[in-house]
């Protein structure tokens, strides 16, 4: 998996060759197609390798939600092979049905409940929706490095731009959280939309 996942990572499912897997791993071609069946299912695999490996890395948002991207945040910069196998992904799988959507759709479902309960939004739609852009606040800097660098960088020493951008993340975060608790308690419910 680990010979796989250095692989996806570098060229994608397109540009992946198994008979590089397979060598890297110590392994012949033929035990991995007979493991995985094609190129297709070890892609899946190593994708789902990856994700459990964050779940573990990184639980369900509970407690200081701020904290908690900072640890998605964390995770995605220590290890950003997962970033780049899910932008394979988004590029292999434009429109087509993703590989285990029922099992990782269902795994995310626990995070928007809990993240539901810690902002005492309604469940659905308002608690999904902010899920994703928390997510896409910790992940993005990690996704396109390069943009930290053009854009943080030349107002900060290189070492430190990964932490001011990291900081900014979480204290964006922490405002929001805590605006939407205040508004919580001082109006009824409504859409995330409008936060």
């Amino acid at each position: 998996m680990n010979a796989a996942r250095q692989e996806f990572a570098a060229h994608g499912m397109t540009g992946a060759r198994v008979d590089r897997i397979a060598e890297l791993a110590g392994v012949n071609k033929e035990r991995v197609y007979g493991h995985f069946g094609n190129k297709e299912g070890l892609f899946a695999a190593t994708i789902g390798t990856a994700l459990d490996e964050l779940a573990e890395a990184v639980s369900k948002p509970d407690g200081d939600v701020a904290s908690w991207v900072g640890s998605v945040y964390d995770f995605h910069r220590e290890r950003p092979e997962l970033l780049r196998l899910l932008l394979w992904e988004a590029l292999q799988h434009q429109g087509d049905e993703l590989p285990g959507k029922q099992d990782r759709a269902a795994r995310y479902a626990v995070k928007v409940d809990a993240l539901a309960q810690q902002l005492r939004l309604p469940a659905g739609a308002d608690a999904a929706a902010t899920l994703l852009c928390l997510i896409g606040l910790a992940a993005w800097p990690n996704a396109v490095p390069q943009l930290a660098q053009l854009i943080v960088a030349p107002h900060v020493s290189t070492p430190h731009t990964q932490a001011v951008v990291r900081n900014c993340v979480t204290e964006l975060v922490g405002h929001m959280v805590g605006g939407i608790r205040a508004d919580r308690h001082e109006e009824p419910p409504r859409s995330a939309t409008a936060l």
